[in-house]
């Protein structure tokens, strides 16, 4: 009997330690074991990433890499620094829907049990990355995209941005 638990935990042991903690959005399974959060990328995809849109930054423990589209100038920025860097010219929020709810708990966290960044969805990995919805020429197959959408053009192989008004690519 005794026999029995210890190869019964060996066993757990063994599976628990081939997980991964990753996450597939629209498909089954993640590409690669270096990925934290994945989308369905199947060809003709036109589903891309938003970003939040705030009335001007974030406040609290702001981490380098943080996106937002700030509608007070409609611009898509990165937190890099301890400054805010614009990604997009100016673009236009009059589509935006303003979310007036009352926010509660500190968001998801992928990746890591805990972390310091505060966000509606904060990624932590030392060795995982997300990876883009991927989109053919987004400019032409995205019929009407949202302000602050984000995806790969894997036409171009640049990284997209709408603005509210037009796409910004970034190599």
């Amino acid at each position: 009997m005794k026999n029995i638990r210890n190869i019964s935990i060996a066993v757990a042991l063994i599976v628990f330690n081939s997980f991964y903690a990753q996450v597939a959005i629209g498909k089954q399974t993640v590409d690669g074991k270096n990925t934290v959060l994945d989308f369905d990328n199947v060809s003709g995809n036109t589903k891309g990433l938003i970003l939040p849109a705030t009335s001007g930054f974030p406040t609290g423990n702001l981490v380098n890499g943080t996106l937002i589209f700030d509608i007070t100038d409609n611009k898509v920025k990165v937190y890099e620094n301890d400054t805010w860097k614009s990604l997009s010219d100016a673009g236009n929020s009059s589509a935006v829907i303003v979310n007036n709810s009352a926010e509660s708990g500190k968001g998801v966290i992928m990746g890591e049990g805990v972390s310091a960044a505060d966000g509606v969805l904060v990624l932590e990995s030392q060795d995982k990355a997300m990876i883009l919805p991927k989109i053919a020429t987004p400019h032409l197959s995205v019929k009407n995209p949202y302000p602050g959408m984000i995806c790969y053009d894997t036409t171009s192989k640049t990284l997209a941005i709408f603005d509210g008004s037009v796409w910004n690519y970034w190599k």
